[in-house]
């Protein structure tokens, strides 16, 4: 009889969080908490709400964007396939044919252990995070050293970016 496996390494996971239509606020709560209950899996911080201009198409309504670090036991594609299925049921249709349209939910890994991962249907980190304000500015306020493989670190990524029209909702219970 052989050993069991032992457990996968627990990893840092930056996981990005957007809605824009519906309730996006009471969304992201509602993610932010099915997030912390998945497997082998813990919320170390969710960043505070911020509002945000649309981003790629600017014809739809400002989102409200947020940022979680968990630390997880779960590897990258079980990961994502949590994310989508969270998505799924809070009623997100992907393949709609709207590249950055508006969305009930939007959950994005975008960093993953430091790690650099290029497999069909996900890419780590995110190939657009570093041009990403809406979702740099939120992940900086809980993560900013977390290791961004070339990049540097959060942090440094969002030096050089421009954060203007992004604004931080005073209230936790704000709504859009």
């Amino acid at each position: 009889m052989s050993a069991p496996e032992p457990p996968q390494p627990a990893v840092h996971a930056c996981i990005g969080l957007g809605a824009n239509l519906g309730q996006p606020v009471p969304m992201l709560r509602r993610a932010a908490e099915e997030l912390a209950a998945l497997p082998g899996t813990g919320l170390l911080a969710l960043s505070r709400f911020y509002r945000t201009p649309a981003w790629g198409r600017v014809d739809q309504p400002d989102f409200i964007n947020a940022a979680a670090l968990l630390q997880t036991r779960l590897e990258p594609l079980e990961l994502l396939e949590h994310l989508l299925r969270i998505e799924r049921e809070a009623g997100r249709e992907r393949g709609d044919g709207l590249r950055w349209g508006p969305r009930v939910l939007d959950l994005d890994l975008l960093l993953y252990g430091g790690r650099v991962i290029d497999l069909p249907g996900l890419r780590v980190p995110h190939p657009h995070l570093h041009e990403r304000a809406f979702a740099l500015v939120p992940l900086a306020a809980i993560a900013a050293a977390e290791p961004f493989p070339g990049h540097g670190s959060v942090g440094d990524a969002l030096r050089g970016l421009d954060a203007g029209g992004i604004e931080v909702l005073d209230e936790p219970s704000e709504t859009q």
